[in-house]
């Protein structure tokens, strides 16, 4: 790992709508404890880090009862309208204080069973990769293509040899993390994780294979399944 600050955001102002819970996912409760507790949890104790930026939703009126509400580590900014408004928006949050050159973890805050391991490789592996990189698990099921006439219908198999489910966290420079964002969003291209928007300006991030249990809780069952992943690790 190069020596260069590193700091950490973990986008939390998504509302959740697939969840159909009466507040937004990061704020469920998985044992007990809210899933964006867990996930900063683990993140800050198995991370280096200089600094933790949480974007929040406007309307956000559960993060005061969060236990990370009162680490001295985590700093929040507003949210945007989508999930690269709201990175851009932590990233010039951390102007002041970041360097260009810094390494800058974005991670999903309903991902709480990351495994350290995984992050100590993904801190290995990229630091030396001047575009950056993601955790990321190959494609292990057959793929369907649909037909576009009959979209529940098969077209065809999709080869899966170099396929990979993009996880989380990614790692990218400070400085080219922040411009790739802004042109990504000038240009209007649909950017759903930051490695597309450093792939849209011309950079091609590293993958580090990672656990294919770093799931992302999404729908009711999840938080089940979260739960026993976490008892696990």
């Amino acid at each position: 790992m190069p020596e260069a600050s590193l700091w950490l955001i973990v986008p939390a102002a998504g509302i959740g709508h697939r969840m159909a819970a009466e507040r937004p996912k990061q704020y469920l409760r998985v044992g007990g404890e809210y899933i964006l507790d867990i996930t900063l949890r683990r993140l800050l104790a198995a991370l280096p880090v200089a600094g933790c930026m949480v974007p929040l939703n406007s309307t956000d009126r559960w993060w005061a009862g969060t236990n990370a509400s009162s680490d001295s580590r985590i700093a929040t900014c507003a949210g945007g309208n989508e999930r690269a408004n709201s990175v851009l928006n932590a990233l010039q949050a951390l102007a002041p204080k970041a360097e260009n050159d810094d390494w800058v973890l974005v991670h999903d805050a309903a991902r709480p069973c990351v495994a350290a391991d995984d992050l100590k490789r993904l801190l290995e592996n990229v630091g030396a990769h001047n575009a950056g990189g993601l955790l990321a698990a190959p494609v292990t099921d057959t793929l369907k293509m649909a037909s576009p006439q009959a979209p529940d219908t098969v077209a065809s198999t999709v080869d899966r040899r170099h396929l990979w489910r993009a996880l989380t966290p990614q790692m990218f420079r400070y400085g080219l993390l922040c411009d790739a964002l802004q042109n990504a969003l000038n240009q209007g291209f649909a950017i759903t994780d930051e490695a597309s928007a450093m792939e849209q300006s011309g950079h091609r991030p590293l993958l580090v294979e990672g656990r294919s249990d770093n799931i992302k809780i999404t729908v009711p069952a999840d938080l089940a399944l979260a739960g026993f992943i976490l008892g696990q690790l």
